[in-house]
């Protein structure tokens, strides 16, 4: 399930790629399957070593274009270990809401980033994570979890602040706002509350059915209530 628009933010190639925060590697694998070298950095040892078994299946599984080059890195987002100007593209997805100095994770975006290079930046949009935070405490409150809510004015004057230049954004993953309602209301952890688990089964076979009827029904919810906001930006050539 992907929240980048790889239509906006291209990649393949010749571009070197970093997915900053790369949770389970989602973004990662997409564009090492385009063809560029990536680097998939995250603070998680433990994921980032599934990561790079997933890796070595894609090249074993013939997934890899030759000659591409993808390796994960353990480290911290407000002090990355990359010199300035190392990546064409850089993808922090669902990342900047979990850290308290945010400014600090997006200067260091525009610092790896090179010259004319472009990120893409997405957070989880306010109306759907402001019902979320009300509906449970627990949603927010957990170790690692969410620290704040951003509107779209603020991401993006945070991200301009930075030095970056603000391009176009979208919304994704409409459907997936009310399954986290669901969750917040009968309690994160319940996995297997009925009414979670059917939830649950529908997505998992939109996910990998995408029939007409629901890709309709997302591009419409997506202005409304997507789950997340991708922004757009570039660092000035």
């Amino acid at each position: 399930m992907l929240t980048v628009d790889f239509g906006r933010l291209t990649v393949g190639p010749g571009l070197r790629v970093l997915d900053l925060g790369c949770g389970g590697g989602r973004h990662a694998y997409e564009v090492l399957r385009r063809g560029a070298d990536v680097v998939a950095f995250d603070q998680d040892a433990a994921e980032l070593q599934s990561v790079a078994v997933m890796f070595a299946a894609m090249d074993k599984a013939g997934e890899v274009p030759p000659g591409t080059t993808a390796e994960t890195v353990t480290g911290d987002a407000l002090a990355m270990p990359f010199p300035d100007a190392s990546f064409d593209r850089v993808i922090a997805a669902e990342v900047l809401e979990h850290i308290p100095d945010d400014m600090a994770a997006m200067r260091e975006i525009h610092r790896v980033l090179k010259p004319g290079g472009t990120a893409a930046v997405t957070v989880p949009s306010f109306l759907p994570e402001r019902i979320c935070w009300a509906l449970s405490e627990a949603y927010h409150t957990a170790p690692g979890g969410h620290v704040r809510i951003y509107t779209l004015a603020e991401l993006t004057a945070k991200l301009k602040a930075t030095g970056l230049e603000i391009g176009p954004h979208h919304h994704a993953h409409g459907l997936h706002s009310p399954y986290w309602w669901i969750k917040c209301a009968v309690g994160v952890d319940d996995d297997e509350h009925p009414l979670a688990k059917a939830y649950h089964r529908l997505l998992v076979w939109d996910i990998m059915k995408r029939p007409a009827a629901t890709r309709i029904a997302e591009a419409v919810l997506n202005p409304l209530i997507g789950k997340s906001v991708v922004i757009y930006v570039r660092k000035p050539a």
